[in-house]
């Protein structure tokens, strides 16, 4: 219930809605470039954590490997560089009061994955009890 109500007041005062209109633009660039189709499928999955991200977490995919690790450095070049200076812009904002401290920590979560999301899904944190299961 906790994580139901961060969530509804990250999406209707955090920058959960602007931050998802930024992936979303950012998939839909991905998804017009044919080559880049796998960004854009990165980008929907890093605005839908960012719509809803109290009670779920990053994790590594175990079949991710070098040609992941390629991919996000070309994906840091794109976009992963503006997306994440948006959480952390957003998360100083918030910072400023007391109150926008927690979204400001959900914001900082984000930035990693805006920098490095391929070879990562999104899970929920009690799933992480399932072995073979580590927070990246």
């Amino acid at each position: 219930m906790f994580r139901f109500l961060l969530n509804l007041l990250w999406l209707v005062f955090g920058s959960g809605i602007a931050l998802a209109i930024a992936y979303g633009i950012a998939a839909l660039i991905c998804f017009v470039l044919v080559v880049t189709i796998p960004f854009g499928v990165a980008a929907l999955r890093l605005a839908y954590y960012s719509l809803w991200p109290f009670g779920r977490t990053l994790v590594g995919k175990p079949g991710a490997g070098l040609a992941s690790g390629l991919a996000n450095v070309l994906w840091v070049v794109l976009a992963g560089w503006w997306l994440a200076l948006a959480h952390v812009v957003a998360g100083v904002a918030l910072c400023l009061t007391v109150i926008g401290i927690p979204f400001a920590i959900a914001n900082f979560k984000l930035v990693p994955a805006a920098f490095w999301p391929l070879g990562r899904e999104v899970v929920e944190v009690d799933d992480l009890r399932r072995p073979g299961l580590s927070a990246a």
